[in-house]
């Protein structure tokens, strides 16, 4: 079970005033950026879409299956965010849409200009070390599981376009503004997600493998800021900057995802998970995993056999 943030959903448009039943489309339009929401209540197969602006897609409901660039296509779902840049053609099926079962997805476009000044302010004001390394979106990194901070400031953004507000283009832009740095946090906190992933830039990345290697163990902060070669203050906020969360959180992340990894094995017993992950107390464990997961261990188990 993926660890997805959702989105608020808006109300479905009205049965009468649906201008077609394949991506029937409101927008929004603001000064830097137009939000448009998209409804699909039949079966449909490759159907175009195409921006001027790089566009922030987001699941709501239901489910589509996504072709982009030469890539495989790949199964499209709430909780989940897709970064596509202008002018790039995206074609979507909808093999299970109907009116009892309607997709709704957000597609947010944003003015070159605001990303671009964005850009240069967090590489002017926040320089990352190493050279030649800046601030930047991945573009070929653009699918990936909304996390909590990221689905906030979606859910905000959505919000003020869709709101009266005489202020709302001046909030909108900083939402903008945090959304772009969100994104390349959630862009680096995946990269450093595949194993074969190493950043000889960054000073944090054999913090991260000591993190991967010792798993099992207990984990501090000097540790990590050692491996760094930085005082433990300065890791951390560079950390942070780079990831969007603190260190003790990302190793939270990596001990439930190992913990998942073992829960597959029908047999393995919790206590088990627990001591292996580095919990001494099984109980925290459990309401940990509980917490990240929405689920117990033992549920997750179960669920992940019996499926």
């Amino acid at each position: 079970m993926p660890n997805k943030a959702l989105l608020f959903t808006p109300t479905l448009t009205q049965e009468k005033s649906l201008k077609t039943l394949v991506e029937n489309r409101t927008i929004f339009s603001l000064d830097h950026c137009e939000l448009n929401i998209f409804e699909t209540y039949e079966k449909s197969d490759l159907v175009p879409l195409k921006f001027n602006d790089l566009v922030v897609t987001s699941m709501l409901r239901g489910k589509k299956v996504m072709h982009l660039f030469e890539d495989p296509s790949f199964e499209y779902l709430p909780g989940e965010t897709v970064i596509v840049p202008s002018n790039a053609e995206m074609k979507i099926d909808f093999p299970e849409a109907s009116k009892e079962n309607p997709t709704q997805c957000i597609a947010l476009a944003i003015d070159h200009k605001i990303i671009s000044n964005t850009l240069d302010f967090l590489n002017e004001k926040y320089p990352k070390e190493g050279k030649n390394n800046l601030w930047k979106l991945d573009h070929e990194n653009y699918f990936f599981y909304n996390n909590v901070e990221l689905a906030g400031t979606i859910n905000k953004l959505i919000k003020e376009c869709m709101g009266n507000s005489l202020t709302k283009d001046a909030l909108a832009d900083l939402t903008l503004q945090e959304l772009i740095i969100r994104i390349i946090q959630t862009q680096t906190t995946k990269r450093f997600e595949n194993e074969k992933f190493i950043d000889s830039n960054s000073p944090i990345t054999p913090a991260i493998e000591y993190i991967k290697n010792n798993i099992r163990e207990t984990i501090n902060l000097k540790d990590l800021s050692d491996k760094a070669c930085m005082s433990t203050t300065s890791f951390y906020r560079y950390f942070k900057r780079e990831l969007g969360m603190s260190p003790i959180e990302y190793i939270l992340n990596e001990k439930i995802k190992y913990a998942k990894k073992l829960l597959s094995n029908p047999n393995i017993q919790v206590n088990e998970v627990s001591y292996a992950t580095g919990f001494e107390d099984c109980n925290y464990f459990i309401r940990l995993f509980k917490k990240y997961e929405g689920v117990t261990p033992k549920q997750y188990q179960l669920m992940n056999y019996n499926g």
